[in-house]
């Protein structure tokens, strides 16, 4: 389960840090670029979400899950990724209005 838990917290970070290097280029005009970063971003979204789907399916089939700080901690890491991910994608889109205006 150890490592499950690990392939959430890495594929999370991944897409954390391709997320905000997204945000940056946007800023910086390179809106393709940014783009590019979002679908890596995504990719290891999926990831961490196959990972946490297969505890979830094992607890359907009443495997027990023994819940522990770092599972909470992949949990954290997996949710606000998503949640800046999604948050990239609207800044980038401002960002290019922004530039268009420009």
């Amino acid at each position: 389960m150890e490592e499950i838990i690990l392939n959430i917290i890495m594929h999370s970070g991944e897409a954390r840090t391709f997320s905000m290097e997204a945000i940056t280029l946007a800023k910086q005009g390179n809106f393709d670029k940014a783009k590019g970063l979002i679908i890596k971003a995504d990719e290891e979204l999926g990831y961490a979400h196959n990972s946490q789907t297969s505890l979830i399916q094992g607890e359907a089939v009443n495997e027990k899950i023994e819940f522990s700080l770092l599972l909470v901690h992949a949990q954290d890491h997996l949710m606000t990724t998503m949640v800046l991910k999604d948050l990239a994608v609207e800044l980038i889109e401002v960002h290019e209005k922004i530039s268009s205006i420009k």
